[in-house]
């Protein structure tokens, strides 16, 4: 049985501009390749990387005519999806497509697309699809559960309208099929140590792994707990050190939720590591509050290669971390960042613009850039993430028909107090005045020229577009 899994391509064009800086493999489809049988012949899709996916999509679907379609697909590309589905079913009608990720797990009947899409599938991926190639290898009609949901199932709307169940044992996922994709083609922008000195590149290949699914934490515009229904599943330590043994990349990007929060077991794993002789560079997210209770830890992690962390500062300011149900005060984040530089791990911070914000908010968060210095310092709107309680709360105000559509964490969904043209100057001008602080300066880090100008005009197109996202709303708003 032919199998094809399709990641969509990005369709917003700020999306597109970051994507120069950050590019990640496409791990989930890679994991649910990995829980296949092995008699079927996987292929991976991604879309991604074309510039015209539309010719592409159509091309694969004549040369290889798959039996079975999985589509991936985050709120934003779910009219992409929709629009996949569709075209794959004009070409090859008989082909299976069942479509999941983010936006099937939160928004499932946005998928009820008769004609078009076969199966929804919501929660852990990887089983429930599997159980998709089964049916269709034996015969077997499918049955709708609260995880697989076959679109003609007179249980669909009622199992689509109920939020995902918690994940049943202690089922972890599958190694993923990393064979199927081209890993010269996934890379993460690093800020090379705080030491400074030379590196080979700014733009590293990168591998992606997941250690564990999940997170405990509930801050308010998130949606990650409820993607797992509330659980939070952690692979062994042993189970981690044995995957990252072999890969081939130098530098390994962990892409959990939050990775550090059980200190023992991630002891165990940097433990191992060194034990094993594995030389990486390790790129990870952490809390600020984990820094600063568990910095024996991180000082472990340094020597067994972490590199960088992204850290949520989200902002230096009391109000609007309640705001954000966050859990910590400035002091904590600023303490964190004292710990990452005596430690000499480079900091990630990520800050966040409300958009209620006026001109003196935004100088505030200028004040926020001297102070986090040297740092990759990004920025990101506040908005309210589709599946949450919060989302719901501000139905009627958003300024988006389909605001799913325009949800990427740049793009606001909700009013602007600033008219929208000048709340985009500054947020275009906060990284700018980032950029001038960043830490390749600072540190004096000596890179290539190509990477430096690819740095450069990267950086260019991304200001340009940043500053005319404006021009995505009504002209009534400017």
């Amino acid at each position: 049985m032919k199998v094809l899994l399709i990641r969509p391509h990005v369709n917003l064009k700020i999306a597109r501009s970051f994507q120069r800086f950050l590019n990640l493999e496409p791990l989930d489809l890679e994991i649910v390749a990995g829980g296949l049988p092995e008699d079927c012949d996987v292929s991976i899709l991604d879309l991604s990387l074309y510039r015209n996916p539309k010719k592409v999509l159509q091309k694969t679907i004549h040369t290889d005519r798959p039996d079975l379609v999985g589509i991936t697909g985050y709120s934003n590309q779910s009219d992409s999806v929709r629009e996949y589905a569709r075209q794959i079913k004009q070409i090859a009608p008989d082909t299976k497509v069942v479509v999941g990720g983010i936006h099937a797990i939160i928004m499932a009947a946005d998928y009820k697309c008769p004609g078009w899409i076969d199966v929804v599938v919501r929660g852990d991926g990887a089983g429930p699809f599997r159980q998709v190639a089964d049916a269709l290898l034996s015969g077997e009609p499918l049955a709708p559960t609260p995880w697989l949901l076959p679109v003609g199932a007179p249980e669909f709307d009622t199992l689509a309208a109920e939020p995902v169940p918690a994940w049943s044992g202690d089922d972890l996922p599958p190694r993923p099929r990393r064979d199927l994709i081209d890993s010269s083609k996934y890379f993460c922008i690093c800020p090379g140590s705080p030491e400074g000195g030379r590196v080979k590149t700014i733009f590293p290949e990168v591998v992606t792994v997941r250690t564990s699914i999940g997170c405990p934490y509930r801050c308010n515009f998130c949606v990650v707990r409820k993607l797992t229904g509330g659980k939070y599943i952690q692979r062994s330590p042993e189970d981690v050190v044995d995957e990252i043994a072999g890969l081939k990349q130098d530098y390994v990007y962990f892409v959990d939720d939050e990775m550090f929060i059980n200190a023992e077991r991630c002891k165990k794993i940097a433990e191992l590591l060194m034990e094993r002789g594995i030389k990486k560079k390790y790129v990870s997210w952490a809390r600020s509050d984990t820094i600063c209770a568990q910095v024996d830890l991180f000082r472990l992690w340094k020597k067994a290669g972490l590199e960088t962390l992204y850290v949520g500062i989200e902002s230096l300011e009391e109000e609007n971390l309640d705001f954000y149900n966050k859990k910590v005060d400035s002091s904590v984040n600023l303490k964190a960042v004292n710990i990452l530089r005596e430690l000499k791990i480079g900091l990630h911070a990520a800050l966040m613009v409300n958009p209620d914000f006026e001109t003196e908010d935004f100088l505030k968060i200028r004040k926020a850039i001297d102070i986090l210095s040297p740092a990759e310092i990004t920025f990101t709107v506040f908005s309210p993430s589709p599946g949450t309680e919060l989302y719901e709360e501000h139905q009627g105000e958003y300024l988006f028909e389909n605001p799913c559509l325009y949800y990427d964490c740049m793009h606001t969904i909700l009013p602007t107090k600033l008219p929208m043209k000048q709340f985009y100057r500054y947020f275009a001008l906060l990284y700018l005045f980032a950029f001038q602080k960043n830490p390749w300066r600072a540190n004096k880090v000596k890179a290539p020229l190509r990477d430096i100008l690819r740095l450069i005009i990267g950086g260019a197109n991304c200001g340009w577009n940043l500053h005319n996202i404006y021009r995505a709303y009504d002209k009534s708003r400017w």
